[in-house]
């Protein structure tokens, strides 16, 4: 998945980064609301992780903005207030779920999990193609109830392409999603992935189709 951290804390921002980065989780880093606007704006994200003090201002700036253009990805919000009635305020303005710094690492994640469940609107996340499985929390495919081992950016790429069946991906859609602003990467790298995986799926009865000029599509028969 692709998270975005509005974190003015250089500490606090490559901690979290790098433990998610560990899951497989792709992250672009604003250090402020005039970044976060940027990249939300230009980019889609799976979640958004909001520290409220910022140099420029109130993170609830950009939680109001963020709301205002419709968008509706979840955001968890960093904040060192404690008080019940601030609490309540960032809940009220849209946000999805808030942590108190200092706050643990795994209790983070545990909140990331959660909210990204509810936006799915189960308890139970693994979606199914065909005989193919995947459960995106784990991380663990299946195909015919044999378990595949895939590396994280496929699971990552199967994840877009699984939750949107038979819609079409250009490649400028799957690199947006797939790596970070600053990975130094071009877009023939999406091509290399899609090679990985439809090795990985032979197996089963569910294909990845290219539709020239257009992009890729994961098919059932």
């Amino acid at each position: 998945m692709k998270f975005l951290l509005v974190e003015d804390n250089q500490e606090l921002a490559h901690a979290v980064a790098s433990r998610m980065r560990m899951d497989g989780h792709v992250f672009d880093h604003a250090e402020n609301i005039s970044e976060a606007i940027g990249f939300s704006d230009t980019s889609d994200y799976d979640l958004i992780l909001l520290d409220i003090m910022l140099p420029d201002g109130d993170g609830r700036h950009f939680l109001e903005h963020h709301r205002a253009r419709k968008k509706d990805t979840p955001v968890i919000v960093l904040t060192a207030r404690s008080q019940v009635s601030d609490r309540i305020s960032l809940l009220d303005l849209g946000a999805d779920d808030y942590v108190t710094k200092p706050f643990d690492h795994a209790e983070l994640e545990a909140r990331c999990r959660a909210v990204l469940r509810r936006k799915k609107g189960s308890a139970q996340p693994v979606v199914s193609m065909g005989n193919l499985s995947f459960d995106p929390v784990a991380g663990q495919v299946f195909i015919q109830g044999a378990p595949v081992k895939l590396r994280n950016r496929e699971l990552r790429l199967l994840e877009l392409l699984i939750n949107a069946p038979n819609q079409i991906f250009s490649k400028q859609k799957l690199f947006d999603r797939l790596f970070a602003y600053d990975d130094d990467v071009s877009e023939n790298a999406i091509e290399v992935y899609i090679g990985r995986l439809r090795k990985h799926l032979d197996p089963s009865d569910v294909t990845i189709s290219t539709h020239r000029g257009l992009g890729y599509r994961l098919e059932h028969g």
